[in-house]
């Protein structure tokens, strides 16, 4: 297709005329502006009216896009770690059977944004409330297992988180005499849970027998594997009495994620269900007394309700 040069002059007045009469180098558009006219229908990769083709660009290689896709995928692990999910490396037999040595836990960080509390026997990770791990060896992570872990793609890198299955919460008073059963407002438990060859409670005197009534806002918690298991029964003479404080609490445990084989969620057992084990909690302090001074006046209602209608 030929160009049409722009303010072209032959030595004549006006425009050249081809000899025949007809212009060449496009009808209309193209004649008056000096640009090829265009035929949409016929040619999609010429150029437009306005300088610029409508074939589509080709996408750009993936290479190029890799970069964004990994700062993409950082920041939602960042998030999910943060106020969702996280992953925790079991550190040690305390939790045994029910957790084994460098199994991988899931923590539900979510449900607590929405006001909910940790409840009788679920397995919870918490902060160390006062010195707990003093004596533990500090394990030492290098810079890329801190920012994994950071970030939430390993396991937590924090020595200073435990897990320990919660027994009491606010108001709940809690007892082991002897080797057991553990008592939780004067109900045994049945802890099939409990480490094959331990008994519930531990006779010795440095912890293991106890009568503890747990205050509100703090949590009373003891490992599966009650003779290796050092919780809130042998912390007693720390500043938190052995409790351990609710705004400690990172998240519940609900399921074992890894190794694959060890795949399994993390319910609350069922003797935590059981008909009575809150009654004696619920019967203490000023609920008590409110009831016992509520009665009284109920009735008098009912007895003068009771005659105005004879009356009537």
């Amino acid at each position: 297709m030929g160009d049409v040069a722009v303010g072209a002059r032959s030595g004549h007045e006006g425009p050249e005329e081809p000899e025949d009469g007809v212009r060449r180098g496009g009808d209309h558009i193209g004649a008056e502006t000096g640009l090829d006219a265009v035929d949409s229908e016929s040619d999609t990769s010429a150029p437009t009216g306005h300088g610029r083709s409508t074939k589509p660009k080709k996408p750009r290689p993936f290479w190029k896009e890799l970069p964004l896709l990994v700062i993409i995928a950082l920041a939602l692990a960042l998030v999910i770690k943060t106020f969702l999910v996280q992953a925790f490396s079991i550190p040690s037999g305390s939790m045994e059977n029910t957790l084994k040595v460098s199994d991988r836990v899931l923590v539900d960080k979510l449900t607590p944004w929405f006001g909910s509390k940790p409840d009788r026997g679920e397995v919870v990770v918490f902060k160390d409330p006062s010195g707990w791990l003093a004596a533990e060896p500090t394990p030492k992570a290098n810079v890329v297992q801190k920012g994994l872990s950071f970030i939430g793609l390993m396991p937590s890198a924090d020595e200073k988180d435990l897990i320990k299955r919660v027994i009491g919460v606010g108001g709940d008073t809690v007892e082991c005499k002897g080797d057991g059963p553990l008592r939780v407002n004067g109900k045994p438990l049945d802890e099939p849970y409990v480490f094959p060859g331990n008994t519930p409670c531990t006779v010795d005197e440095t912890g293991g027998q106890f009568k503890v009534k747990v205050p509100e806002g703090k949590l009373w918690v003891m490992g599966d594997h009650r003779q290796a298991s050092a919780d809130s029964r042998y912390h007693q003479n720390d500043r938190n009495g052995g409790f351990v404080p609710v705004d400690n609490v990172i998240g519940r445990a609900f399921v074992v994620a890894w190794p694959p084989q060890r795949w399994s969620t993390l319910p609350v057992p069922d003797t935590f269900h059981r008909s009575g084990i809150n009654a004696a909690a619920s019967m203490s302090g000023p609920a008590a007394l409110g009831l016992v001074g509520a009665v009284p006046l109920v009735l008098w209602r009912r007895r003068r309700v009771s005659a105005a209608r004879t009356d009537g």
